[in-house]
């Protein structure tokens, strides 16, 4: 793993070496007939004008001519070679990160909101693809002051001798003078991306914010970071804008410098008209590729500074283990927790066991539930005992294959973009009418103007807070998993909808295990047997009927 944001760049310019390869060679073939533009027509001056040569003329005029279709066409195929390279490593870049921010042991979201890692994989991914882009013209630019000094040196030794010698240092201060702009470049991404996180975080959380009245905090809030931001935004702005001023000042300088001395060499016989002419034509020239260095030096720093914090996701820790075991085939689905507890030297701990096609319930305060998602969800591992499945431990098996065994669905499940029957059938495993039916997801369709085919819009916010519960619950059940923990599947629907759901469930999960984390009284009376937990730890054990009659706490939690 790459751990530095220059070895990142340079190991995605790396991948992208045949289009920068073509690229660099049309560019600079460009770049070499811009060079020769105003030799030869000095050439043209000395051979036609001067002589009146008129065969002469017209030679060196078509000369002048082939070497314009050549410098057009260089630019053009160069160009697409360029784009090429840049679209390559932007999506190069943008694959590793989905890769790494979707990869089944997690832990690239750490320290990150949604909208931060949004930020890097669309604004950072851009900078560098940036960075692909100049690579090529950058190199051309190059050559093209080489052609260019060789042809002064070739008219007149001193000429020659200032721009080879004069540019290299010319380089070496661009390149102190960009460090600053790369510095607070950095701080400008992090700013930008903070801003873009917070503002998908109360987005996301609006409906909840206008529920408790917060929405003056929640904008105080974002214009907060906002502002930070914008500040930050204008430093580098003026960072970047004092570098611009600075290199064409200097370059300007540079390039009056050659002017000056090219004019007292005309002046003094040591180089014709036609060369003065060409000498003056050349110092414009060099305008152009010496400022795209300049510009490369400060197009590079951003892209260092953007990816340094690519390479911070890419290289985030695994929240969990890898796991090299199998599970046996076919799977039965006994789901055990054998003293979970979030910490490894806890005195006691969950002991728990869902048998093959049980339906078990657990009631747990908030924290504790959050916890046991986390865990059965393989988010993250537990402090202290281990959970199993089949008698073979969550830690031991492959990521990917147990969350394709154990579904974990929690009750503020995200819907999609696209038609409701889209959503229904995203993981669905066979005919998915069943499971539709069992969640009470036909009421949505029945109550929709376009029914299956109603778009939905992003998140799902065209629906209730039950539709969308239901549809969620109906996507869980479709896929069939062996083990499905659910999570507060009902809160939001009525009574007579929970109770049909309940029975839809009983029904459909028969031979399948199901964990139900929830306090519905409607759920709790479908279920096998009824776990209570308090502090922790296992508190009673029953059915929902057991426990009502015997448990005065549990009976005033479930009914309250």
């Amino acid at each position: 793993m790459t751990s530095t944001g220059t070895a990142v760049l340079r190991t995605t310019l790396g991948r992208q070496r045949r289009h920068l390869a073509a690229a660099s060679a049309l560019h600079t073939g460009h770049q070499g007939g811009e060079a020769l533009v105003p030799v030869l027509v000095g050439v043209v001056i000395d051979r036609g004008v001067a002589t009146g040569d008129v065969g002469g003329l017209l030679l060196w005029l078509g000369v002048l001519a082939a070497t314009f279709v050549t410098l057009s066409l260089s630019w053009r195929f160069g160009a697409r070679q360029s784009l090429l390279a840049a679209v390559g490593a932007e999506r190069e870049l943008r694959m590793r990160l989905a890769g790494r921010i979707l990869a089944p042991r997690g832990g690239a979201e750490a320290g990150h909101l949604p909208g931060g890692l949004v930020s890097i994989a669309t604004g950072d991914v851009r900078r560098v693809a940036d960075a692909a882009f100049m690579v090529p013209v950058g190199i051309a630019a190059v050559a093209g002051v080489a052609v260019a000094g060789t042809a002064l040196l070739t008219m007149s030794v001193p000429l020659g001798l200032l721009v080879l010698l004069g540019t290299p240092p010319l380089l070496f201060v661009a390149q102190l003078l960009s460090r600053p702009v790369e510095r607070r470049s950095a701080a400008q991404q992090e700013e930008a991306a903070r801003a873009s996180g917070v503002a998908a975080d109360l987005v996301r959380g609006v409906r909840v914010l206008k529920g408790i009245g917060a929405e003056e905090y929640a904008l105080e809030r974002y214009r907060r970071v906002s502002r930070g931001s914008l500040r930050a935004t204008l430093a580098t702005a003026r960072a970047q804008g004092g570098y611009e001023g600075t290199v064409l000042s200097i370059n300007g300088l540079f390039l009056a410098l050659v002017a000056l001395v090219g004019g007292g060499l005309a002046v003094g016989g040591s180089i014709s008209v036609g060369e003065l002419v060409s000498a003056v034509g050349l110092a414009q020239f060099l305008t152009g590729p010496v400022q795209v260095v300049g510009d490369l030096a400060a197009v590079f720093a951003i892209g260092r500074a953007s990816a340094a914090r690519i390479v911070d996701v890419l290289g985030a820790p695994y929240s969990i283990g890898s796991g090299e075991g199998s599970l046996p085939n076919p799977v039965r689905g006994e789901l055990r927790l054998d003293g979970v507890s979030a910490v490894a030297d806890a005195t006691a701990g969950i002991h728990l066991v869902a048998e093959p096609g049980s339906i078990v319930a657990v009631v747990a305060d908030p924290p504790t539930a959050t916890a046991l998602l986390a865990w059965l969800g393989r988010e993250r591992d537990p402090g202290g005992g281990r959970v199993l499945l089949d008698g073979v431990a969550f830690d031991e098996i492959d990521p990917h294959e147990l969350r394709g065994t154990v579904l974990v669905s929690t009750h503020d499940a995200d819907l999609f973009t696209g038609s409701l029957h889209d959503n229904l059938t995203a993981v669905a495993v066979g005919d998915p009418a069943g499971a539709i039916a069992a969640a009470a997801a036909d009421q949505v369709a029945a109550a929709l103007p376009a029914g299956h085919d109603t778009a939905v819009a992003e998140r799902g916010s065209s629906l209730s807070g039950g539709q969308r519960q239901r549809v969620a619950l109906a996507r869980a059940l479709a896929a069939h998993a062996p083990v499905l923990v659910l999570h507060d599947p009902t809160t939001a629907v009525d009574t007579v909808t929970e109770a049909r759901i309940a029975d839809g469930l009983r029904t459909l999960r028969a031979q399948h295990t199901t964990l139900l984390l929830t306090t519905s009284p409607a759920l709790l009376a479908v279920a096998d047997s009824v776990v209570v937990l308090r502090d922790g730890a296992v508190a009673a054990t029953g059915t929902h009927a057991e426990l009502l009659r015997g448990d005065a706490d549990y009976r005033a939690t479930v009914l309250s």
